[in-house]
């Protein structure tokens, strides 16, 4: 593998990455412009998200990254390391989602209903414990988002194909987190722009986190470095789509509605994959 990465190769990734991260801001702007949820529909797309996250992380990634790793250190190793690697960016990702508090955590999604004069949040609208959760829910976003950054980035990166299909599932799954941050956060201040600026702002990370890994990574990419790095992204998109987005399709939606998200999603990304190979 060649270390010389194309300079509009590296831009396209960090425009991938920046639209997936900057999804928050779409589902802060659903949360003022839409009266109602639609919870079959949302159900379906995150669903269809995990199908195309799972099936991509565990086809092509895993399989690309132990490619990778076989040229570096041969075929025993390099499938050793793969493993190993795979689940190392499941244990960071697991760490990073256990360091945040359950009620701060952005996977307690919010409904657009609660936005109305009757919301349940309106109860608690006038202590600060609402911008407290917002606030927090922002940081903690911001938090999850840094590794997902990294994961769209280095997905881009190896296959710009590959890099929009992670970067489309990421940008579905982020919308949700959007009305998490942005519904507390107006009501306890009362302002949709607050409210649309912090959500987006959540979403910055992202592209941070692609920057950090360009900075860290790109100087010493080679073999070893991409296939260690893309059997990490493979573990942490697994470990996001089984925690975080099947519980909550099937939270917002019937059971049913999830799974049939999840082999369209997964079929989407299969025939992708074949009409591109």
């Amino acid at each position: 593998m060649s270390t010389a990465i194309p300079m509009s190769t590296v831009l396209f990734a960090f425009g991938l990455t920046a639209f997936a991260g900057l999804s928050t801001g779409i589902g802060s702007a659903l949360a003022f412009f839409t009266k109602k949820t639609n919870t079959k529909f949302l159900a379906v797309s995150l669903g269809f998200s995990a199908g195309v996250m799972i099936y991509v992380s565990m086809i092509e990634i895993f399989v690309k990254a132990r490619d990778s790793l076989t040229v570096a250190v041969g075929p025993t190793l390099g499938y050793w390391y793969t493993t190993l690697a795979f689940f190392g960016g499941i244990a960071v990702i697991g760490i990073i989602d256990k360091l945040v508090p359950s009620f701060e955590n952005p996977h307690e999604y919010h409904k657009i209903e609660e936005l109305g004069p009757n919301g349940a949040a309106a109860v608690d609208a006038k202590n600060g414990a609402l911008l407290r959760m917002g606030m927090f829910s922002a940081l903690a976003i911001g938090i999850h988002n840094f590794p997902e950054g990294l994961a769209t980035f280095t997905g881009a990166l190896q296959d710009p194909t590959l890099g929009i299909s992670i970067a489309v599932a990421i940008a579905i799954h982020n919308i949700p987190e959007g009305i998490a941050v942005s519904v507390p956060i107006y009501f306890a201040t009362g302002s949709r722009k607050k409210a649309f600026g912090y959500s987006f702002l959540s979403g910055v990370s992202e592209p941070v986190g692609a920057l950090v890994g360009y900075l860290i990574f790109m100087r010493y990419f080679n073999d070893m470095v991409f296939g260690l790095l893309f059997a990490s992204v493979a573990g942490i998109m697994v470990f996001i789509s089984l925690d975080g987005l099947l519980p909550t399709a099937e939270k917002y939606g019937e059971h049913h509605h999830a799974i049939y998200g999840v082999i369209a999603g997964m079929a989407v990304m299969a025939l992708s994959l074949l009409l591109f190979a």
